[in-house]
């Protein structure tokens, strides 16, 4: 905090980047997990259609050309787990380190709590907090680059569509108060999965060009 420009809020990023390449191994093994699940939605639509009246046989065979292809269909969820144990870690040091009290960053007065603009005049919140906003619409960002087409019948893919605007919704609820600190990693982290997502688009874009 003494010697790095901008103090904690930097350092919160530069961990969240080392987190990322640390774990980029699993991640990338997720990412390529969720690209063959695009890649057998041919055949899983020919296995919808030919079972169609008998659902638990569609099951049946859908695992079975999951296990065939060798695809994880929870694969894409990994990048999501893996970051659980740093989030925990996280959240108690951001709670508890008397040193990240009163530590600002940019606009945010201390990282140890949430941002608390305009506190008192927002109606329903009280105060207004700009991270989480920013970290939920950098998630319907991620989830739309990333999110495999998995869903097998037109009520699971209605069910897709939900869950991609939804959880972005109910993790703004989770993370409005949370401290800031905390958010920022997040956010970043999002940030970062994007630009590896969209970079990886490129690659292939240009491959097949």
């Amino acid at each position: 905090n003494r010697y790095l420009p901008g103090g904690y809020g930097v350092a919160i990023i530069l961990l969240t980047i080392l987190i990322r390449i640390l774990f980029w191994p699993l991640t990338h093994k997720s990412t390529e997990s969720m690209k063959r699940m695009q890649e057998i939605q041919p055949e899983l639509k020919v296995l919808q259609e030919k079972y169609k009246k008998d659902p638990q046989r569609m099951q049946q065979e859908t695992m079975k050309l999951y296990k065939e292809k060798k695809v994880n269909p929870m694969g894409g969820c990994l990048p999501m787990f893996i970051q659980i144990p740093v989030f925990i870690a996280l959240f108690t040091v951001l709670r508890n380190a008397i040193e990240l009290r009163f530590a600002d960053f940019l606009w945010i007065a201390d990282l140890s709590t949430s941002e608390n603009l305009f506190a008192g005049k927002i109606p329903f919140v009280g105060a207004l907090n700009i991270l989480p906003i920013v970290m939920s619409v950098s998630m319907i960002w991620q989830q739309k680059l990333t999110a495999p087409a998995t869903a097998i019948t037109p009520e699971q893919q209605q069910q897709q569509k939900m869950m991609t605007v939804m959880m972005p919704i109910l993790m703004l609820f989770f993370f409005y108060t949370m401290p800031s600190g905390l958010v920022l990693y997040w956010t970043v982290s999002n940030l970062l999965m994007i630009a590896q997502t969209g970079l990886r688009n490129v690659r292939q874009k240009a491959k097949t060009a």
